[in-house]
């Protein structure tokens, strides 16, 4: 058997083939088998809470994780028993950054910001203060502008800008400062005793980039936004840990879960060898 491997990967426009580019019919199908494989521990990390989730695995056919860092890293939640656990531990650990306060008192913080609109009650949590922004604005004199207000307050926040393409605006999520994915990606491994050597985590978009440039082995998805890719090579200490997909793996285009596969591929060999000697292993399509 090969070494075990925890496999964190994010959902929309990473797994979820819900972008403007093509999937390989087959990666799904290839991903579902590699997650069946009983070293891999699987972990959606998602801006969705864990009822979007559960949507998203039932919509698109996804395998069963066996954790959800849910709200961009505010929640985790494990399965036990075919019943899903809130990690109480990661809650008391996060909430110290902020004292105790929840993101519903931050809100009157930031109401006079003309460039903040508030996301629906939905995509809010009790550590997740979100909103949705202009697609092209100064992030970095917004984010300056709200760090002023938080540091007055003694709140310990990180402040996550990304872009939904499809929606044509920018995503901003007010977490606390230990809530980011690469912070619950850091504290799975650590609950879990593996390493960067047993670790891999796959991402697409902005929110994502704190969790790319770290020491985590991480794959960018082909479909990644160009700038994306160009900010998460420029902020990588180590190129040998960051893994751009660019399609070839079994005939697959890198898009999506193919670039998932294909990242896997690169970092543990092993493993892809075991999933290709596996039984009944759908064969790939051509190259899109």
């Amino acid at each position: 058997m090969s070494s075990p491997l925890l496999l964190c990967t994010d959902l929309d426009r990473t797994l979820i083939p819900n972008g403007a580019e093509p999937e390989s019919p087959a990666a799904r199908p290839w991903f579902r088998r590699l997650a069946a494989l009983p070293e891999v521990t699987l972990a959606y990390v998602s801006g969705r809470h864990r009822a979007l989730v559960e949507a998203a695995i039932a919509d698109y056919d996804l395998p069963m994780p066996d954790y959800v860092v849910g709200d961009v890293g505010t929640s985790i939640h494990g399965l036990d028993g075919g019943d899903w656990q809130p990690v109480v531990e990661w809650q008391r650990l996060i909430g110290a950054d902020w004292g105790g306060t929840h993101a519903a008192a931050l809100r009157p913080l930031f109401a006079d910001i003309a460039e903040l609109s508030p996301q629906p009650d939905d995509r809010q949590g009790p550590f997740k203060l979100s909103y949705f922004t202009p697609a092209q604005l100064d992030v970095e004199a917004l984010r300056a502008r709200m760090r002023e207000r938080l540091e007055a307050r003694d709140i310990r926040a990180s402040l996550v800008w990304s872009v939904d393409e499809a929606a044509g605006c920018g995503l901003l999520d007010l977490l606390p400062a230990n809530a980011t994915k690469y912070h619950a990606v850091e504290f799975l491994m650590q609950r879990l005793g593996r390493d960067v050597a047993t670790t891999v985590f796959a991402g697409d978009s902005g929110n994502d980039l704190e969790v790319l440039i770290s020491a985590i082995p991480a794959v960018l998805v082909a479909n990644a936004h160009p700038e994306v890719r160009a900010e998460a090579r420029q902020g990588c200490a180590d190129p040998a840990r960051l893994y751009c997909a660019r399609g070839g793996w079994q005939g697959l285009n890198g898009h999506y879960a193919a670039g998932i596969l294909e990242g896997v591929a690169h970092f543990h060999p092993e493993l892809a060898e075991r999933l290709l000697a596996a039984p009944e292993t759908p064969a790939g399509p051509p190259a899109l």
